[in-house]
């Protein structure tokens, strides 16, 4: 149900592990969408706030999340290392499994650049539930041996103007075993910073979170 007020948003500090988030629930909210960031971009990312406010709007909840304290991003090395970034988003997501407001929603990645690459390899654990994973000028070829693992339906949404990218989602979706989709949004560079297109993730990503609100069966043994 789409939300009819601006939702506040609040920070908030998660333990262990003091990394800093910024937390929005909107009323009636059956998910949480929690967003891993790209190369040195964090909880304060224009752009991820911008496709967070829409969804909100639209009545899911957001997590937008630190994945480095700031000692760490002092270390370009951390920027780049999957597995930590991994660990850290399912760190976010435990928290939120725990938390009052947001333990009976629905978890839900957003990923950018090398955060799509964390969502991925944090989605593909055997204890994780996401129900469902959206990339923006992702590179999730960096979670390549882990994309097999991967049971949340997974979008891709690549700019036609970023053409290396293309072709990295493109192994990675032919490596995705599951429910999975490709769309490249016309006229948009690896940032989607030309006019219009931020707002065609937004539209292409409310669609996949709403429409895959259930957690993934897990295989029989």
């Amino acid at each position: 149900m789409p939300a009819t007020a601006m939702t506040e948003v609040e920070e908030v500090r998660i333990e262990p592990g003091g990394l800093v988030g910024l937390l929005g629930v909107p009323h009636g909210a059956q998910g949480i969408v929690i967003f891993a960031h790209g190369s040195g971009s964090g909880r304060l990312s224009p752009r991820n706030n911008h496709v967070a406010a829409a969804l909100r709007q639209a009545g899911l909840a957001t997590l937008l999340v630190d994945l480095l304290t700031s000692i760490e991003e002092g270390d370009r090395r951390n920027v780049f290392d999957i597995d930590l970034l991994a660990s850290r988003l399912a760190l976010a997501t435990h928290w939120a499994a725990a938390e009052a407001r947001t333990r009976r929603l629905v978890p839900l990645y957003f990923g950018a650049s090398t955060g799509a690459a964390a969502a991925l390899v944090a989605a593909a654990r055997p204890d994780a539930a996401i129900a469902a994973v959206v990339s923006r000028g992702g590179r999730p070829d960096l979670a390549m041996d882990a994309l097999p693992a991967v049971r949340a339906p997974t979008l891709l949404l690549v700019g036609s103007l970023d053409g290396p990218v293309i072709g990295m989602n493109q192994r990675a979706l032919a490596a995705l075993k599951g429910e999975k989709q490709l769309i490249i949004i016309d006229g948009a560079g690896h940032l989607f910073e030309e006019p219009g297109t931020l707002d065609e993730v937004v539209r292409h990503a409310t669609r996949w979170f709403l429409d895959h609100l259930a957690p993934p069966q897990r295989p029989r043994q």
